[in-house]
C-alpha cells in the first residue's frame, strides 16, 4: 500500500481528534462544522476505500456500531470506592482535624462533585482498550462502544503510557437533560428524574447509536493505576491527565487550612448556576499519597477524603397564578406560576401543585409568598405557604374540564381529577402519540412531529383516524413525498395486526402497563370478553387488585372509550387475542419483583420474560415474594427484601434462571 495514503488517514485522524479536544474538552472550537464535517467524510471514505487501516480508535468509530446483546463482566483490579458523606461544615472540619492528627500541616484538594455515573478508562500504549461501570465497586459492566460515543474521551493519549486506569463521572449536561426529557413527555414516555439517571439509562443502552444521540459527557478525577510514571500527589495527576487529553474535574484547587476549604465550598456553591452540569457537592482529598497511605481506611471508604454534599436550596417568591394543565390521560393538574428564583442552578418558575387536597393541606393561594425547593431531584416543588397574600381567598379546582367543557370526574381510588373525554383536545395528541408508540402499536414514522403536522392539518382528530389516512393526503404535506407517504400509510395499515395486547396499552387506560395488558388478554381473549367483563371477573387475574380492575371497567364502559374500540375494530384493528405458548412454565407458582436500574435490560423486558415463563411480574415485596431482581439505585424494595429473607438475583443470575 501507498506510504502516502497510510499517512494521510493517520494524518486525519490525529486532526479530527484534535479538533473534538479543542471542542469538546478546551470548549473552544477552531474550524467551523462543515469544515470538520468534511475532514470525517474524507476519513470515512478513505478507511471504506482501504478495510485494512481499520482502526477501533478511529474517530469515525465514536457513532455507535452494532446494538450490544449483552455487557460483559469486568472485575476492577483496584477497588472503585465510595467517599463517606458529610452534610455539615462542623463534620468538615472534624475531617480536618482528623488530618492534622497523622500529618501536622496537610495539604487538601478541594474540586466539585459531579453528579454523574462513575466509570473506569484503562489505555495501554496510550490507546483506549476498554471502559466500565462501577457496579459494586469490585464487579462492573463493559460499555466500551457506549463510551466511545463520548467524544471528550481521548481514543488515542498523547503520550504513549504503557497502561493506565482512570476513574471518571459521566454526565448529562442540563440542556441536553431537558431537551430528552421533553421528547419523552411527548412520545407517552416515562422522563427521566434526573440528568444523573439519564446519564446512567443512556450508558446501559444496548445500541451504542442510542447512547450517542443522548450527548453525554465526562469529567476524568483519578488515577486508578498507571504503569511507567511515578505520580506523587492528586493534583500532580490531575494536572498530568490534563496533559495527557483528558477532561478533568473542573475547577480543582489545593487548600491547606479548613478556613480555606470552607471559603471554596462557598465558592463552589455559588457556582452551581454557573456550571452547564449537575454537582451536588464538593468532594476534599488528601492531596500526598504517602499519606493517605499512612491515613489508610476503614472497611467501606477511605481516611483521607470526604464528600461535603449541600443541602437542600430553599428560596421565598411570590405565587401569582395557578394553571390547569390537562394531560394525556385527562388528569388535570394545577401548575404553580412564579416569580423566577434561581435554585441549583436553574431559573424556576413552576412547580406542579399535584391536586386539590394537595393545595387545600397547605392552604396555597394565589398572590401568597411561597417557599420553593428543587432537593435531590431536578423538579421543583412547593414545600408550603409562608404568608397569604392580601385579600387572598382558597383556591379550588375548576369542577369541569378547563379544555373541553366536560365535567371532571374523581376516581375513588385517586386524589387527582380526570377529564373523562377521550376526544379532548388537550389529551389528542398525546393519545395519539402514545398509541403509535414503540410500546404500543409500534407505528414506524410516527412521532410527535408527525402526530402534530396530521393534527394541525385537520387530517386525524383522533386514533382512529390514524387507518383511514390516504396517501395523496400526506404528499402534499412538507416533509412528505410520494415513498414517504405510502411507507407511513403501510405502517399504520400493518399496524391492523399487532397482538390485542398492544391495542390494550395503545388505548392509554389509567394503571394498565404493558405487562396488565398481557394479563387482561391472556385472562379473556378477546375486546369483546374484556368488555362484557364485571369488575370482580377482572379483579381474579392474579397480579391484579381492584385498582386496576375498576380501571379497566370504567374504562370499557366510559362512553367515549367504548365508541373509539368498536371503531377500530370496524376499521380492521386485530381484537381477538393469540396467545403465543412458550410451552416452558418454569416460573409458575414464582412471583418476581424487580428494582432498580438493571444493566443490559429495561423492567418491562424482563417483566415479559417472567410472564412468558409463567411467573408473575409484581409491583411489591411482600411474604409472598420468590425473588427480588435488583439493580443498580435499588431502594426500599431491596431493604424490605433483605429484611424478610427473600432471595435477591442480580441481572446476570435472573438470566441463568432463564437459559
Amino acid at each position: 500500500m501507498d506510504k502516502s495514503i497510510i499517512e494521510k488517514v493517520n494524518n486525519l485522524r490525529a486532526e479530527i481528534e484534535q479538533h473534538n479536544h479543542n471542542y469538546y474538552v478546551m470548549d473552544n472550537p477552531t474550524v467551523d462544522d462543515y469544515t470538520y464535517d468534511m475532514l470525517m467524510q474524507e476519513l470515512k471514505n478513505l478507511e471504506a476505500e482501504y478495510p485494512e487501516l481499520a482502526d477501533p480508535n478511529s474517530p469515525t468509530q465514536r457513532v455507535g456500531g452494532e446494538a450490544l446483546n449483552l455487557f460483559e463482566k469486568v472485575e476492577h483490579k483496584v477497588q472503585m470506592g465510595s467517599l463517606q458523606d458529610v452534610f455539615s461544615l462542623e463534620q468538615v472540619q472534624a475531617f480536618t482535624d482528623r488530618c492534622r492528627e497523622a500529618s501536622p500541616k496537610p495539604v487538601y484538594v478541594v474540586e466539585p462533585k459531579i453528579d454523574g455515573l462513575s466509570v473506569s478508562l484503562e489505555y495501554v500504549n496510550g490507546e483506549f482498550v476498554r471502559g466500565s461501570t462501577r457496579g459494586d465497586g469490585f464487579i462492573g459492566e463493559d460499555v466500551t462502544a457506549n463510551l466511545k460515543t463520548i467524544k471528550s474521551i481521548p481514543l488515542k493519549l498523547k503520550e504513549a503510557v504503557p497502561f493506565l486506569e482512570v476513574r471518571g463521572e459521566v454526565y448529562m449536561p442540563r440542556e441536553t437533560f431537558f431537551a430528552l426529557v421533553e421528547k419523552q413527555e411527548n412520545n407517552g414516555e416515562t422522563p427521566f428524574k434526573n440528568p444523573r439517571n439519564a446519564a446512567a439509562g443512556s450508558l446501559r443502552q444496548k445500541n451504542p447509536k442510542i447512547a450517542a444521540e443522548r450527548k453525554l459527557d465526562i469529567f476524568i478525577f483519578n488515577v486508578q493505576q498507571i504503569e511507567g510514571v511515578e505520580l506523587t500527589s492528586h493534583k500532580q495527576s490531575l494536572d498530568y491527565l490534563k496533559k495527557l487529553g483528558f477532561k478533568v474535574v473542573a475547577e480543582y484547587v489545593q487548600a491547606e487550612t479548613y478556613e480555606e476549604i470552607s471559603a471554596r465550598i462557598d465558592h463552589i456553591g455559588n457556582m452551581r448556576s454557573e456550571y452547564s452540569f449537575d454537582i451536588d457537592g464538593v468532594v476534599i482529598k488528601i492531596d500526598d499519597f504517602v499519606l493517605r497511605e499512612k491515613m489508610g481506611a476503614t472497611s467501606k471508604v477511605p481516611k483521607w477524603a470526604v464528600a461535603y454534599k449541600f443541602p437542600p436550596e430553599e428560596k421565598e417568591t411570590k405565587l401569582l397564578d395557578i394553571e390547569v394543565n390537562v394531560g394525556r390521560t385527562g388528569a388535570i393538574t394545577p401548575v404553580a406560576v412564579f416569580e423566577p428564583v434561581l435554585l441549583a442552578g436553574t431559573s424556576v418558575s413552576r412547580a406542579v401543585l399535584h391536586n386539590q387536597e394537595f393545595i387545600t393541606e397547605k392552604d396555597i393561594r394565589i398572590g401568597d409568598t411561597i417557599l420553593v425547593r428543587k432537593a435531590g431531584e431536578i423538579i421543583p416543588e412547593v414545600l408550603k405557604s409562608v404568608i397569604h397574600g392580601e385579600n387572598s381567598v382558597p383556591y379550588t379546582l375548576p369542577e369541569f374540564c378547563p379544555v373541553c367543557g366536560d365535567k371532571a370526574v374523581k376516581y375513588a381510588d385517586e386524589a387527582v381529577l380526570r377529564c373523562p373525554n377521550v376526544d379532548c383536545p388537550a389529551q389528542l395528541k398525546r393519545n395519539i402519540i402514545h398509541f403509535a408508540s414503540k410500546g404500543a402499536m409500534n407505528i414506524d414514522g410516527l412521532g410527535e412531529a408527525i402526530v402534530t403536522q396530521l393534527v394541525d392539518n385537520n387530517i386525524i382528530s383522533g386514533v382512529a383516524d390514524l387507518y383511514r389516512i390516504k396517501v395523496e393526503q400526506l404528499e402534499v404535506l412538507e416533509r412528505f413525498g410520494k415513498k414517504s407517504a405510502e411507507n407511513l400509510v403501510k405502517a399504520i395499515e400493518g399496524s391492523k395486526e399487532n397482538s390485542l395486547e398492544r391495542v390494550i396499552f395503545g388505548l392509554g387506560i389509567r394503571n394498565i402497563g404493558q405487562n396488565g395488558a398481557k394479563l387482561l388478554c391472556s385472562r379473556f381473549g378477546s375486546i369483546e370478553a374484556i368488555m362484557n367483563a364485571t369488575a370482580e371477573e377482572i379483579s381474579e387475574i392474579d397480579g391484579f387488585g381492584d385498582i386496576m380492575s375498576e380501571s379497566v371497567f370504567s374504562a370499557f364502559h366510559d362512553k367515549h372509550f367504548a365508541e373509539l374500540v368498536n371503531e377500530l375494530k370496524s376499521l380492521g384493528v386485530k381484537m381477538e387475542y393469540e396467545k403465543q405458548e412458550s410451552g416452558d412454565n418454569r416460573f409458575e407458582g414464582k412471583t418476581f419483583v424487580l428494582t432498580g436500574t438493571l444493566p443490559t435490560m429495561t423492567r418491562d423486558e424482563a417483566k415479559e420474560i417472567i410472564v412468558r415463563l409463567g411467573g408473575k411480574a409484581a409491583g411489591s415485596v411482600s411474604k409472598k415474594t420468590s425473588y427480588v431482581v435488583a439493580g443498580e439505585d435499588a431502594g426500599s424494595k431491596l431493604t424490605k427484601a433483605q429484611e424478610l429473607g427473600i432471595t435477591i438475583l442480580n441481572e446476570q443470575e435472573f438470566l441463568d434462571m432463564t437459559k
